[in-house]
């Protein structure tokens, strides 16, 4: 589930306008930290721009080059803290009061309206999530520090995507541990020993969402 196709699918979809306000502001911020996936979905804007204006049954908007060059010119060269779509919406990540949910493990929901669940995690150096899957699609974006699991490493810039086909146990890194954007479109289904006492637990969670 976590290939390439599946990322530039929802690189496509952010270009077209056609995700929700969750996956918008996840989208946007995967776009801040990697280049590659900025490139990519300037790319996309482009050719998607080519149909719009192929489209003769549209309209289009009588703005010049001249127009868009002094805009540019008038906005203001913003810090990287100001300019990160995170930081728009909550304020630096450093101030945010986290809510601990078990040691060495905080969250942080972001308050939108939207069906898909999103929420900034913070995992201290070395503490790691119970092998686990999805009832719906889960997306990590790492923000800071970096983790690891079955398939791999992220690190800055990375993104998982895993479907409920994928079961994995996220170990923050040793050194940093890591902060991550996430998505979740359904609750986590937890295995191993304490497995069934952890999916009674977000049971009972989900009447006080």
């Amino acid at each position: 589930m976590n290939g390439t196709l599946v990322k530039n699918q929802l690189i496509f979809d952010f270009a077209a306008g056609s995700l929700g306000p969750a996956k918008s502001v996840f989208t946007s911020t995967y776009l801040y930290l990697n280049s590659k996936a900025s490139s990519l979905n300037n790319t996309f804007e482009s050719m998607l721009g080519d149909d719009l204006i192929s489209n003769h049954d549209v309209a289009l908007d009588k703005t010049t080059y001249k127009d868009c060059i002094s805009k540019i010119k008038k906005t203001k060269i913003k810090s990287d803290e100001e300019s990160s779509p995170i930081s728009k919406l909550v304020g630096p990540i450093t101030d945010l009061k986290w809510k601990q949910k078990y040691k060495g493990f905080s969250e942080f929901n972001l308050k939108i309206k939207d069906d898909d669940e999103l929420k900034l995690i913070k995992m201290d150096p070395g503490v790691s999530v119970p092998l686990h899957s999805h009832g719906g699609k889960e997306y990590i974006l790492v923000l800071d520090g970096s983790f690891c699991d079955e398939y791999g490493k992220y690190s800055v810039g990375d993104i998982q995507i895993n479907d409920q086909k994928i079961k994995h146990t996220p170990i923050a890194c040793k050194d940093d541990g890591c902060v991550c954007l996430s998505i979740t479109e359904k609750d986590v289904i937890f295995y191993g020993r304490y497995g069934s006492f952890l999916n009674l637990f977000t049971f009972i969670k989900s009447f006080f969402k």
